[in-house]
């Protein structure tokens, strides 16, 4: 049994360390989604293709995934509750030795017991990094929203059909996303390249579960595209190029703030608390003029998992859809790579930031920063007895790999929350 344990945890740490890719949305999702690397995923379950099968708790079906906090278990959530003392000890116990730029905010919602919560300077203003992609992914359904507020089924048809041709704005990137053929059953993990064509619902999987820069600031350019044409999106391509090229900046720049930050604000979200403001492609940066400073907080951030989990991210349809986005169905990085979390459903996303300057005997490398390294983790962890919580923890720890921490960090916790 020991031995067992110890092959699975190496198993989680060595794919932790080497896989860039942590991919999302249930296997059984292609048919009505057309996202083409699930029906890869599926053909592996079916031992149709080579391929590793993802972690136990990332197989669950698309019936499984529900959203935990509708209705009146909500509604009691509407306001976050005070730290729970015997919990806020136990998780505040865990930081005396660590950086003092920690910052957490916790709230475990199991069915059938009190809500309770724990906190750890959870109004600290930090640099979210990729986490502010699921502001992006917001925009996108209230966008689809104000295009048919009165059908799902439009909106998710436009999702599958429309497609997107990639072109300046994904420069530059370095995000491997995972292309497969259905037809030839052929498969690549690479950049995005000018000229690759993915649907709307490929371009948000790739944002969110691989973390494509790239991905992001198409997606973004597309919500400002769906906010000026309204029902004529999408628009053709000398349209499209005419609608930027003659725009003012000012205008651009405040569209682009609007689409990403409208939908935080109207789920109770305050601008001290969340705010995208650049996009994350530096040709991207120069087509709309960053607006300010991004950052987020904790609070912030666990705010808007509880309003996705509550339905009200957008409207309920919208909420489950981020959620199927979200939930993590191949190998599994930072935070969520943590080994009591092998049999859980994860929802996740994770983002890191790091720069360097020369110092001796130091030597810059990913997530070890020496002049900034911020690692962000939100995630919703759902176990097989029912034991779900929500966390966000956000941290800028100088010279430290920030990914084994918060991996550590997520055993631990998951630890106090199991008794």
């Amino acid at each position: 049994m020991r031995r067992q344990v110890l092959c699975r945890i190496l198993w989680v740490l060595l794919f932790s360390v080497h896989s860039e890719i942590a991919l999302g949305y249930p296997i059984d999702g292609y048919p009505g989604t057309g996202i083409r690397r699930l029906a890869r995923l599926s053909l592996i379950a079916e031992g149709k293709l080579p391929g590793n099968l993802p972690p136990p708790g990332a197989r669950r079906p698309l019936s499984e995934i529900r959203l935990n906090l509708l209705g009146p278990a909500g509604d009691a959530l509407a306001v976050l509750p005070s730290p729970d003392p015997g919990l806020q000890k136990q998780i505040g116990a865990l930081f005396p030795d660590r950086h003092e730029s920690y910052a957490l905010a916790l709230v475990e919602i199991t069915p059938g017991k009190p809500a309770r919560a724990a906190m750890r300077q959870a109004d600290r203003q930090l640099s979210p990094g990729s986490v502010g992609k699921l502001a992006i992914a917001a925009g996108l359904f209230r966008e689809l929203k104000g295009l048919y507020p009165d059908s799902t089924e439009k909106r998710q048809e436009l999702l599958r059909e429309r497609k997107v041709v990639a072109g300046g704005w994904i420069h530059t990137d370095h995000h491997n996303v995972p292309i497969f053929d259905p037809e030839a059953r052929t498969f690549v993990s690479r950049p995005i390249r000018v000229g690759d064509v993915f649907s709307l619902y490929e371009w948000a999987d790739h944002m969110l579960s691989a973390s494509a820069n790239a991905a992001a600031s198409t997606v973004w350019k597309e919500l400002l595209l769906m906010r000026h044409f309204g029902p004529a999106y999408p628009p053709a391509p000398d349209q499209e190029e005419a609608f930027f090229r003659d725009t003012p900046r000012a205008e651009l720049r405040d569209m682009a703030m609007s689409v990403v930050n409208d939908p935080l604000r109207e789920i109770g979200i305050s601008q001290n608390d969340w705010q995208l403001a650049s996009l994350f492609t530096s040709t991207g940066k120069r087509l709309l003029p960053p607006g300010g400073k991004s950052y987020g907080t904790p609070r912030g951030l666990l705010a808007f998992l509880v309003a996705m989990e509550r339905g009200l991210l957008v409207d309920e349809w919208s909420s489950l859809e981020i959620k199927r986005l979200m939930y993590m169905t191949a190998w599994r990085i930072r935070y969520a790579s943590s080994p009591a979390l092998v049999n859980a459903a994860v929802y996740f996303k994770s983002g890191s930031q790091y720069k360097c300057r020369p110092e001796p005997e130091f030597n810059c490398v990913k997530y070890m920063g020496n002049v900034e390294n911020y690692m962000n983790s939100v995630a919703i962890i759902e176990h097989p007895d029912g034991r779900t919580y929500l966390v966000a923890l956000m941290s800028n720890v100088l010279r430290r790999n920030s990914a084994v921490e918060h991996q550590s960090l997520a055993t631990f916790i998951d630890r106090i929350l199991a008794k």
